[in-house]
């Protein structure tokens, strides 16, 4: 059978921009990104004063990147949850982790903070975790193509 005229036989709509029949990868993809940046933010936001002792990151800085999160995580929650995925959704939260990533580095190399080993530790993880889910879903929305 062939597909209709708006619609490529991957289920992406060029018409919406929806993915009706989206890769499992992409969807737990998704809901890891969510899990792990949902676990980080309220570390970042309940212990953002201990936190500061330890890493060398100002707790301002953590509770600002934790309340972020929190909103990050909603909307990726809402897209990857969605029966029919938003490609342009899922393109923004690939793009959000690129900047997320790189912003990190910059963060440690442009002396803004005075991290310590454990927050140049802290802070390389988790834009390595954030580039890697970035990857998984980038991915995962390329098998739709």
């Amino acid at each position: 059978m062939r597909p209709l005229p708006q619609q490529k036989e991957t289920g992406v709509s060029t018409l919406t921009g929806l993915i009706d029949r989206p890769p499992l990868l992409l969807r737990r993809a998704l809901l890891a990104d969510a899990v792990a940046s949902g676990g980080v933010g309220l570390l970042m936001i309940a212990g953002a004063v201990p936190l500061e002792g330890l890493l060398g990151i100002p707790a301002a800085l953590l509770r600002g990147a934790g309340l972020f999160l929190v909103v990050y995580v909603a909307f990726v929650v809402y897209v990857g949850t969605r029966t029919t995925i938003s490609a342009p959704g899922v393109w923004t939260v690939v793009a959000a982790n690129a900047l997320w990533a790189a912003g990190s580095v910059l963060l440690l190399i442009s002396g803004w903070i005075q991290a310590t080993a454990l927050g140049f530790a802290f802070v390389l993880a988790q834009a390595l975790v954030v580039a890697l889910l970035g990857g998984l879903e980038y991915s995962g929305l390329r098998a739709t193509a």
